[in-house]
């Protein structure tokens, strides 16, 4: 790949494996090169950015009692950071909407999301590290049964701003509208105290957070497929790279599993390994070949 070739937008390269094998004396190493570390670390270190949650899930973090977050991004953001040989500086959003808005600014170089089109406009993803659906939190009493029944007049709906579940819900929902409120808390609230009928957000988050709401539960089906992935600025691809091959690495090698279970979350599996995810060989730009992605991952343990 030339060159100019880099320059070329992320959605319209596919992954090429095991077509060309770098030759023996050319073989880089898989640590990352200075290309890479100049576009997740441009400050010294990785400023890496997350959502805080009143529960531990695959996306949220809590505070511990010295007000650090703690939880599967943060593993993941650790690990990550060591292996680019830099120090990780958190900062902790209320939701994916403001770490949008913070990697759009400068303020963080990479963060943890759902990707979505929306978002997928404005920064890059690398692949799933986790799979979920998006579907509704009901409050006390309701007699609605499953997502299809929400679409209604009568139903008030609310969301995160920002999240991805509150623009797939708005965008789905064609007989009444979704109010964006702007954190998971305030959402819990307007459920307990009568305001909201229905919350909108990824399945294993709700999980997390149902019992929050005493007598709320979660509806049957589902009206989006989600995940979660790395984030960075649009055009920084050998960050994407990086954090493309580092979330195959993670999932293969069983951090990601481990992430999991350290959070309390036993039921979660990570996504299956993605070989269709356009990816760049960054760690060596001075090739202009494609490697073997699963080389790539066995090479990084």
């Amino acid at each position: 790949m030339r060159s100019t070739g880099m320059k070329m937008k992320r959605g319209s390269l596919c992954l090429v494996v095991a077509v060309f094998v770098l030759s023996a004396c050319a073989t880089p190493s898989p640590a990352p090169n200075e290309a890479t570390r100049a576009e997740l670390t441009p400050t010294g270190k990785l400023r890496f950015g997350l959502v805080a949650g009143a529960e531990r899930t695959e996306f949220l973090v809590v505070k511990n009692v010295d007000g650090q977050p703690e939880g599967v991004p943060v593993e993941l953001a650790r690990e990550l950071a060591s292996r680019l040989g830099a120090p990780v500086e958190f900062k902790v959003a209320s939701s994916a909407l403001e770490l949008t808005e913070m990697l759009l600014g400068g303020k963080i170089d990479s963060a943890i999301m759902p990707p979505d089109n929306w978002g997928a406009r404005r920064i890059d993803f690398g692949t799933f590290y986790f799979v979920d659906r998006d579907a509704y939190l009901v409050a006390p009493r309701s007699r609605l049964r499953t997502s299809d029944e929400v679409d209604s007049l009568r139903v008030r709906v609310i969301g995160v701003e920002g999240s991805a579940a509150y623009r797939a819900a708005a965008r789905r929902l064609k007989k009444t509208r979704v109010t964006p409120v702007d954190s998971v808390e305030a959402a819990l609230e307007m459920l307990r105290t009568g305001q909201a009928d229905a919350l909108a957000f990824t399945y294993a988050s709700l999980a997390a957070l149902v019992g929050r709401v005493p007598g709320s539960r979660i509806l049957e089906g589902s009206f989006e497929r989600a995940g979660l992935a790395f984030a960075v600025p649009k055009n920084r691809l050998y960050a994407l790279d990086y954090v493309t091959i580092f979330t195959e690495f993670a999932k293969d090698s069983g951090l990601v599993q481990r992430a999991f279970d350290n959070a309390g979350l036993k039921n979660s599996q990570p996504a299956k390994p993605d070989s269709t995810a356009p990816v760049f060989w960054s760690f060596a730009p001075e090739q202009d070949r494609a490697r073997d992605r699963d080389g790539l991952v066995t090479a990084m343990r």
